[in-house]
């Protein structure tokens, strides 16, 4: 009986220690599956990455004029409404003439009479039939009465080209095909100054998106850059095209330092009612990789200009150094350090 009890005792005690052994030598182990069991945890992948810049602005005209008369007077006439369009060199409104016609008139007058004192002093100083400035050693009073006579005729040809000009300065023509979006003064019949009657013309046809980008944003653009326009109106709409232009100057009228960029999209393929003033955003890729490995940006440190990942080893979760290369908004490219399938932790 007690060899039986010493033996169950001997089996017992021999158990006991087996099972404080297994738990010495698998407890580092557990502890560290626990330690990371409830931390943030991404497996590295492999896959396209793509860099990615969005410039903010609006819709634009490269021809759009605002049209005002140049000498004062009573707008006796209005050829267009809002909403028109109008051909190029097209006359849209003028004023009253009349005063301006009879003025060319009068002017016209004058130098009639000026041609004719011009050519009758020369035939009074005639000499037998030859002209004043046909006679050789003409003393200095004889000059100064051919040279009065030349420059009193001149005068007179300079204010009839003036008065001709007022008279083509009562008609308002458009220098450009458009839509006109303004008329300040609608009605005729009332006196205005040269800004009184204000109309503006917009070209629908040379309609363009313009952004503003910032010094660091601007140096990763270049023009004939296609890229896709988002319109704050059309959410769900994709306007595409390229850039046409980006200004050498900052655009002075900013707070920062920002430079305008022409955008041309693309509207043959879409009915969009697009019109100047919507607001959108710009979307360019500037640079992209195939088939590289890449990881979510959080899980990078930098420590002494170095960066590392704590990726996990066999059981442990080690600090690996890591060399990187393109970086996007998310995510980062790993040239090396890792290899695809890896599982990068979060540290506490």
């Amino acid at each position: 009986m007690f060899k039986f009890l010493r033996r169950r005792l001997k089996l017992l005690s021999i158990l006991v220690f087996a099972i404080l052994a297994i738990s010495f030598f698998l407890r580092p182990k557990l502890l560290s599956k626990q330690k990371y069991k409830n931390q943030s945890s991404v497996t590295v992948k492999k896959g396209d990455l793509r860099e990615t810049l969005t410039i903010s602005g609006e819709i634009d005209a490269e021809e759009k004029v605002t049209l005002r008369f140049q000498i004062s007077g009573r707008l006796s006439w209005i050829g267009v409404r809002e909403g028109d369009y109008v051909k190029k060199y097209q006359s849209i409104a003028a004023l009253d003439k009349r005063e301006v016609e009879k003025n060319l008139k009068k002017k016209l007058l004058t130098y009639m009479n000026e041609r004719w004192d011009f050519e009758q002093t020369h035939d009074d100083y005639s000499v037998r039939g030859r002209q004043l400035y046909q006679v050789p050693g003409l003393t200095d009073e004889e000059r100064r009465i051919l040279d009065k006579a030349q420059f009193d005729l001149d005068s007179s040809v300079l204010d009839v080209e003036i008065s001709n000009l007022a008279v083509e300065y009562a008609n308002l023509f458009t220098p450009i095909a458009g839509i006109v979006t303004r008329i300040s003064t609608p009605f005729a019949g009332v006196n205005i100054t040269p800004a009184g009657a204000e109309f503006e013309i917009i070209n629908p046809d040379t309609v363009y998106f313009s952004a503003l980008a910032d010094e660091t944003e601007v140096t990763k653009v270049r023009e004939g850059l296609s890229g896709d326009l988002i319109l704050d109106a059309f959410p769900d709409k994709d306007l595409t095209g390229f850039i046409k232009n980006i200004s050498f100057i900052p655009k002075s009228d900013e707070s920062g330092t920002v430079y305008r960029v022409k955008f041309n999209f693309v509207r043959s393929n879409s009915a969009l009612p697009t019109r100047l003033g919507m607001v959108g955003d710009l979307t360019f890729i500037t640079q992209e990789k195939k088939d590289v490995l890449y990881l979510p940006a959080k899980y990078i440190f930098v420590q002494n200009g170095q960066k590392y990942v704590y990726v996990k080893r066999k059981a442990e979760v080690k600090k690996t150094a890591v060399k990187t290369g393109l970086e996007t908004e998310d995510d980062i490219e790993i040239i090396s350090g890792l290899k695809k399938g890896d599982v990068v932790y979060l540290p506490d």
